[in-house]
């Protein structure tokens, strides 16, 4: 049996992309999107650390993302909804 070249190139997996939704416009708001699309369901401790943020910043755009409903809490972790 012959390999032709299409039969040898390797291709790279295909990886989701992440579309930010249309409320989400300031960039830390953005920021904590795609962390969470990353990174699945999180507590506010590590959005804190792997983000670079005081909670304070953390608590004030978490409101904003739930209440336009692109963010949920269960548990004491944030998640996209």
């Amino acid at each position: 049996m012959t390999t032709t070249h299409a039969d040898a190139v390797e291709t790279e997996p295909e990886t989701p992309m992440t579309r930010l939704p249309d409320g989400v416009s300031s960039p830390r708001a953005k920021l904590v999107y795609l962390y969470l699309a990353t990174h699945g369901a999180v507590c506010e401790e590590n959005l804190c650390d792997g983000l670079s943020m005081k909670r304070i910043s953390l608590y004030s755009i978490l409101r904003t993302l739930r209440e336009a409903g692109h963010v949920e809490k269960a548990e004491g972790r944030y998640a996209l909804a």
